[in-house]
């Protein structure tokens, strides 16, 4: 098998093992309502974080193997694979609008990887590394904040969780670059940096865990795919130098890739509430019909009997009187 041929096995073998791991952590978070970002007592959420770990080593060993403009593409095919694994393993299907959001944002973020140029052998320094880690922390914050404001809507909520988890993933791959550049760098810096990884991997684990708490999986899966690469070329483009390819024409054939991507993220997040109106709708309806309606108090009832009228008051005879088979025609 030749180089290529093993780069392009690998890259899928690991989107395979993204979407596993998507699905088990979505199944979880359905189970696990009440412990929404780590739910420690679950196996399978460890299984989860086992699978997510496989997809990374096998997409960076694909990246030994392959060019990257290759590679980088083909790990977005996570979101497309995640919806018939989804459907063959836990019965889950997804609708016709759910797929044209998740091969739109595919494509575009396909797009997008294949225009990065090729990466630069610069790394961050001290003080820059701070500046990224402080602005990364802040961000995650607001975001944290923005979803916990936005509970009363799951899916509105699990969107900016995913886009922070997509995020803190983004920024631990830009640290993991800088490290892997210069790893004969300040050993004490160099650690800080490790420990930054980690806890940015960690962040990065447990919001995507909450992200799909209420919200399915579909659309916090295309958005943490999508903005964990974007976050990272945004450093590479302002702070690497690196650049698009075929350059004006690259840039704008990867702006419109970008506005491909965020079309198919909005597609998936307009379906997903669409549903969510769709279920509550007959509960609401349900909810607000009365119990059982109250029995009249007052309706007349008919005499079983021409006997039953005597005693009654007698009323002025009219043409509907008439036609009462119980009046006396004799009086």
């Amino acid at each position: 098998m030749s180089a290529l041929a093993l780069s392009v096995l690998l890259s899928l073998v690991s989107a395979v093992a993204y979407a596993g791991g998507a699905i088990v952590q979505e199944r979880v978070a359905e189970s696990s309502p009440s412990a929404a970002y780590a739910p420690l007592r679950r196996p399978a959420w460890w299984g989860a974080g086992c699978l997510n770990g496989l997809g990374a080593l096998l997409h960076v060993i694909a990246l030994a193997y392959g060019p990257l403009s290759l590679v980088q593409p083909l790990g977005a095919l996570t979101i497309v694979l995640a919806l018939p694994m989804a459907a063959l393993l836990v019965g889950r299907r997804a609708g016709a609008t759910a797929w044209r959001g998740a091969i739109m944002a595919t494509a575009g973020l396909a797009g997008l990887l294949a225009l990065t140029g090729t990466p630069s052998e610069q790394s961050l320094d001290g003080p820059e590394r701070l500046l990224v880690g402080l602005i990364t922390a802040g961000g995650v914050l607001v975001l944290m904040t923005s979803a916990r404001a936005a509970h009363r809507h799951p899916v509105v909520r699990a969107v900016l969780l995913a886009v922070a988890a997509g995020g803190a993933f983004g920024m631990a791959s830009v640290f993991t670059k800088s490290v892997a550049v210069d790893w004969s760098g300040e050993p004490m810096e160099q650690l800080a940096t490790l420990l930054a990884i980690a806890g940015l991997a960690m962040t990065g684990m447990l919001l995507s865990q909450a992200s799909y708490r209420g919200a399915g999986l579909a659309a916090p899966l295309a958005t943490a795919t999508v903005v964990n690469p974007v976050a990272a070329a945004a450093v590479g483009l302002t702070l690497f130098g690196e650049t698009f390819r075929h350059g004006t024409i690259g840039t704008v054939l990867a702006l419109g890739c970008g506005v491909v991507a965020a079309g198919g993220l909005i597609l998936l997040t307009t379906e997903r509430i669409g549903r969510e109106h769709a279920t509550e709708a007959p509960q609401v309806v349900a909810q607000n019909l009365p119990e059982s309606a109250p029995a009249p108090q007052d309706t007349p009832t008919v005499p079983d009997s021409p006997a039953a009228l005597d005693g009654l008051p007698r009323q002025p005879k009219t043409r509907r009187d008439r036609l009462n088979p119980y009046e006396d025609v004799s009086s």
